[in-house]
């Protein structure tokens, strides 16, 4: 990737609230990867809470080698910092998320969880995911969808939605209209096996039903960087922000308040 390249990945990513790069992960590593994952999964009990996610296997980075070697892989850190997010870190943990076949869709959510807090109103993200896919992911075996723009911009769906990774969510009703329905704002993710999508935590996203015969496989891993202004930002910066204390502390919450405008 060259610098303009990424400085235009990086322009998406605060304008539509994600991005897609492409063959980011070598054969050699994915086909590593995918052999720890299917070893993971095919281990691990299945709860009636995974329905709609069809997994949700947290893996430290620290007790398991292959997944530290991809929160540490050499490439990945090469991108963002070609993007300019150079100060991200990650979590340490990689969730295997995996659509079984014939798995139902994942609703619509966001995964911000400080929507109290002013820096929700950052014009830049400060909350990323990075989404490696295991395999050729289209509208078949269930691809990423996203609402571009959401990060920043409220929408009634907002309201409408249930708060993402709780009971009402988990069990929610497949023929509730807003929760699996479709947007005239959604936008379908195809993507090759080795891909990256990187989002913002606070676009609203889902994913389409398996209906093909195997399994689905992503792995997901959370950056998050300092409560500051980033080095690489030349545009305005919002009052509440500016006036935020810098070790101030604000009541977690997932629902969205003033601060989505």
């Amino acid at each position: 990737m060259t610098k303009e390249e990424g400085a235009r990945k990086r322009e998406q990513l605060i304008r539509d609230g994600y991005c897609h790069i492409e063959g980011v992960l070598p054969e050699d590593f994915l086909a590593t990867m995918r052999e720890e994952s299917d070893r993971l999964l095919d281990s691990a009990e299945h709860p009636p809470e995974w329905q709609y996610q069809g997994s949700d296997l947290h893996v430290s980075g620290q007790d398991n080698e292959a997944m530290g070697n991809l929160l540490e892989w050499p490439g990945a850190r090469d991108i963002l910092n070609t993007m300019g997010l150079t100060d991200f870190t990650p979590s340490g943990i990689v969730i295997i998320l995996s659509k079984p076949a014939g798995g139902p869709p994942l609703y619509w959510h966001q995964d911000w969880m400080a929507w109290n807090d002013p820096i929700s109103l950052a014009p830049w993200p400060q909350t990323i995911f990075l989404s490696y896919y295991l395999v050729d992911t289209d509208f078949e075996n269930g691809c990423f969808r996203v609402i571009p723009g959401t990060h920043r911009r409220r929408i009634p769906l907002h309201g409408q939605v249930e708060v993402a990774h709780q009971e009402t969510a988990y069990f929610a009703d497949m023929k509730d209209p807003h929760m699996f329905g479709d947007h005239t704002d959604a936008v379908d993710l195809p993507v090759k096996a080795g891909d990256l999508v990187i989002g913002d935590a606070r676009v609203l996203h889902a994913a389409r039903g398996n209906n093909s015969d195997r399994r689905r496989t992503l792995l997901l891993g959370w950056h998050n960087r300092p409560l500051t202004v980033p080095d690489h930002w030349t545009g305005e910066v919002p009052e509440p922000i500016l006036n935020r204390p810098p070790d101030a502390r604000y009541e977690g919450t997932r629902i969205p308040g003033k601060y989505l405008e």
